[in-house]
């Protein structure tokens, strides 16, 4: 063969043609080996893909390649998570329907997606906006109503006054929408729900099972459920009081520290606050102002703490003749408990901050191990840590949890208003999952309703339920509200005249299935239970940790709610999970404060210091920090230009080794020549080896001598280690394995000569295992040296080459020597060595001999494989 330099530019698209043509990597389900399924988080089709689409689907497809080399049938497949807002506002900037706009990107990305050579079955694709794909979602929703799982009920949202829809919690940042950017403004509408809260306990306790997730998202996880055991407790109103109720009812996860508290709040929400409120102007402005801030808890915890004296009083429970303020407070939420706390500054960080506001007592009663309690004051942090309960009358010198026992069988005891005081319950973080938006581009909602009948599902005949084509986005609002046809049909039941529900479903129940419709894409139903139950669940998952805790959790409940109605056959739709890192690079802003792209700067080093240069204006241009790549610090790099100039292959290669995928990765066009020149490096090894083969044609070839045999222990290591790390997802330390196994060959080739009869066979072997190896990180390359070699077929339908366990096992070991505890040498013999035979050698060693000088040592000591001790 020809050593010319490879060129990724010719070979990627022809192999990627005969892949194509030979169908490789289209799954089938009937095929009766072991099932593998992997797949990677589908993308937004946003328009163009970016380095983090590299990273992941590179990660994914090695699995999916090296999966298939280990003889598994595997699924790998491909979709597009394509409804959502973002969409819809695009589409309204440029005056076109979002499906047109969506559709117009998908073509791209999936264009620019094949050109990464991704072994992924084209076949099964699928996108969430179109009809065949939300028809069997409209189908589960109905299925799910019938079996008590969705409901539908008013509740306080999140409205984005500018994007006119509904935000999640976390897409309320500092208190704005995640999009707009407009003040999130608290109301109450009537929304459906998926009841997830039926499933709280069991996603928390299955978690314990996921041992191949990360141990951090299971974390989050647990966090977000927020299990807590507490009290609810009753605190008496002073009488006088001229409200309806006569006391107030409280959930606290620390019933211990009651001793220490100073005051009650109450959400904005609670029904107590909105009698007041009915008659303070004041105290409802302040409830409005609450409401303007939004309702999520990171907000919460980052806002300043501010409460309204309401002038009611409780009773202290526990301190006679005592009485305890009450406030509306902008952090205490409705959703969660009874809507009211009660507040122990001391040994909470959120009180006490709004103690020290409103200047309310702050009173130490549990004491961290070590202090005195003659001494010990609370500063500007809060005492959280466990300790011994004291200035607590019956309680003092109880630990944290004894105490907790202790007051709620006291509280357990009493009664007020004739029911116990106190009694333990246990309380979840986790809310409903409100599934209602205000949009048009997003799945319909396959409801009807009619005045006579009511609200009532779509017929499933009906299905699906699709969005018309022709709307206008000239009013603000959800424009399936104002179309003036498609809201408006016949009731199923009574036969008069009806409305559709106009709101759509979050994106994320788009998500929460789609691995499952994979399994059979083509199916008249949601899934065929039987397939979908020999794939999954999936076996490994892979997306970012942005992801960890609503996509995952929210798929985690729809799988179980998918087993509830008849559509599958199991609890966890993700065997393993592994959530890798971002993609960062360095920013550059001009001299003016203008974000500038990579391609915008060129660098100089000017007395030792690297500087960048606006390449444009010729001006000094300013290096920042390295960041996640974004669109807005213009610090991305097109995937397309680094593909057109080093090829796919050099950049899934500088993907794998830069560092451990869990870890963030800075994106540098140094680390991709890097890539590229080791790509040379093999074509030049593959091509001296079929050279040197050729020039020792017709040479009868013998026994392996043992430059050949270190060479084949050598390759089978590599082979042993590279298959684990790829399994272990460790793919930098399979790129390291495979950097040194290159090494040895290239050493290799270079003695050949030597001795071709004897080392020519353990060469051309190293090189043909060499391509096999770098196969799933490399595939362009691979099928293009394995071509070189003369191989039959295509690597990619090879098996993964076997490993001899012998050639694993290390026959000899490297002796130090030391005389008189330091070290002057060391022996090469055989593993298991007798010490007799040991010693026998070592005394032979011609250094050893010159230092003992003719004198016998006083004894020789040897840890057998380990070292050997000459005392003299």
């Amino acid at each position: 063969m020809s050593v010319e330099r490879y060129n990724p530019r010719e070979a990627e698209p022809r192999w990627q043609q005969v892949w194509d043509d030979a169908k490789s990597f289209v799954t089938n389900t009937d095929d009766p080996r072991e099932p593998y399924y992997v797949l990677e988080m589908f993308p937004y089709p946003s328009g163009r893909i970016h380095m983090g689409h590299v990273r992941n689907y590179t990660l994914g497809d090695v699995v999916a390649r090296f999966q298939r080399a280990r003889g598994k049938n595997v699924l790998h497949p491909m979709g597009w998570d394509a409804f959502g807002l973002p969409a819809e506002n695009a589409a309204m900037e440029r005056g076109l329907n979002p499906g047109t706009w969506t559709r117009q990107n998908i073509a791209t990305m999936k264009a620019q997606l094949k050109t990464m050579g991704l072994s992924i079955d084209w076949t099964r694709e699928i996108a969430t906006c179109e009809p065949q794909y939300y028809q069997h979602q409209q189908s589960m929703f109905i299925d799910m109503l019938a079996a008590g799982l969705v409901t539908r009920k008013k509740s306080k949202v999140n409205w984005d006054p500018v994007d006119m829809t509904v935000l999640a919690n976390e897409q309320v940042i500092d208190g704005r929408g995640w999009r707009s950017g407009a003040p999130v403004e608290q109301r109450e509408l009537t929304q459906w729900f998926f009841k997830i809260t039926d499933y709280a306990e069991d996603l928390l306790t299955a978690l314990d099972g996921l041992t191949d997730w990360p141990e951090k998202v299971r974390t989050m996880q647990r966090n977000w459920i927020g299990k807590s055991e507490g009290l609810r407790l009753l605190f008496e109103l002073v009488p006088g009081s001229d409200v309806s109720q006569q006391s107030i009812e409280v959930f606290t996860t620390r019933p211990d520290t009651i001793f220490g508290a100073s005051f009650l709040a109450l959400s904005p929400d609670h029904p107590l606050t909105t009698e007041l409120a009915a008659g303070n102007a004041d105290l409802s402005e302040f409830v409005a102002d609450c409401h303007r801030q939004g309702t999520a808890t990171e907000t919460l915890e980052k806002a300043e703490k501010k409460g309204f004296y309401t002038g009611l009083y409780v009773k202290h429970p526990v301190i006679e003749g005592a009485t305890l303020p009450v406030y509306v407070a902008n952090f205490v939420l409705m959703e969660y408990g009874t809507g009211a706390i009660f507040g122990c500054p001391a040994h909470d960080q959120r009180d006490l901050d709004f103690a020290r506001k409103y200047e309310l007592a702050v009173t130490p009663v549990v004491l961290p191990p070590g202090a005195d309690a003659e001494t010990f004051a609370i500063g500007i942090e809060a005492a959280v840590d466990a300790g011994t309960i004291y200035n607590s009358g019956f309680l003092d010198g109880l630990a944290v949890e004894e105490a907790k026992k202790a007051i709620a069988s006291h509280f357990g005891a009493r009664t007020v208003d004739g029911q116990p005081q106190g009694r333990v319950e246990v309380n979840y973080r986790l809310r409903d999952w409100g599934l209602s938006r205000q949009r048009y581009w997003g799945a319909p909602i396959p409801i009807i309703h009619c005045e006579v009948c009511g609200t009532l599902p779509v017929p499933k005949k009906d299905l699906p339920v699709v969005l018309p084509e022709d709307v206008s986005f000239d009013k603000p609002g959800n424009a399936l509200d104002h179309h003036p046809t498609w809201k408006h049909t016949t009731c199923p039941q009574c036969g008069g005249a009806a409305t559709r529900e106009t709101d759509t479903m979050d994106t994320f129940v788009d998500s929460s299935w789609y691995f499952a419709r994979f399994t059979a894409p083509e199916a008249p139903t949601p899934t065929i239970p039987a397939v979908a139950n020999r794939w999954m669940p999936v076996d490994q998952y892979i997306g970012g940790i942005e992801h960890a805790i609503l996509h995952l959790l929210y798929s985690r409940f729809f799988t179980r709610a998918m087993k509830a109605t008849g559509h599958i056959g199991l609890d966890e739709p993700f065997k393993g999970m592994f959530t890798q890192g971002m993609v960062t690079h360095e920013t550059y802003k001009s001299a003016d404060g203008q974000w500038l792209a990579p391609e915008d700067v060129r660098f100089e080093t000017i007395e030792g210091e690297r500087r960048a240069i606006e390449i444009q204006s010729g001006r000094p241009a300013r290096i920042g920090p390295v960041e996640k790549i974004s669109k807005s610090k213009r610090n991305g790099t097109d995937p397309d230009d680094i593909l057109k100039v080093y090829g796919a292959d050099a950049a899934r290669w500088f993907i794998l080794s830069d560092s451990p995928p869990e870890r963030d990765i800075e994106w540098t066009e140094a680390g991709v020549e890097g890539a590229s020149r080791f790509q040379q490096r093999i074509w030049r090894l593959v091509g001296e080896t079929v050279e040197i083969a050729k020039q020792s044609a017709g040479i009868v070839r013998v026994s392996d001598d043992d430059e050949a045999l270190s060479l084949r222990k050598t390759v089978h290591r590599a082979v042993h280690n590279v298959g684990g790390d790829i399994e272990g997802l460790r793919f930098n330390r399979a790129v390291a394995q495979i950097y040194e196994l290159t090494n040895a060959l290239v050493r290799s080739a270079g003695l050949v000569a030597v001795a071709p009869a004897a080392r020519l066979a353990a060469l051309e072997e190293g090189v043909e295992r060499l391509i096999q190896l770098i196969a799933p990180m490399m595939p362009h390359l691979a099928e293009t040296c394995w071509e070189a070699l003369g191989k039959s077929g295509l690597v990619a339908d090879a098996l993964w080459p076997s490993v001899n366990p012998a050639l694993l096992v290390d026959d000899e070991v490297t002796l130090p020597i030391q005389l008189n505890g330091k070290r002057r040498g060391e022996i090469v013999v055989p593993k298991g060595l007798a010490a007799a035979e040991v010693e026998k050698r070592v005394l032979s060693l011609d250094e050893i001999v010159r230092m003992l000088d003719g004198k016998a040592p006083k004894k020789i000591v040897i840890v057998p494989d380990r070292i050997v001790n000459v005392v003299v």
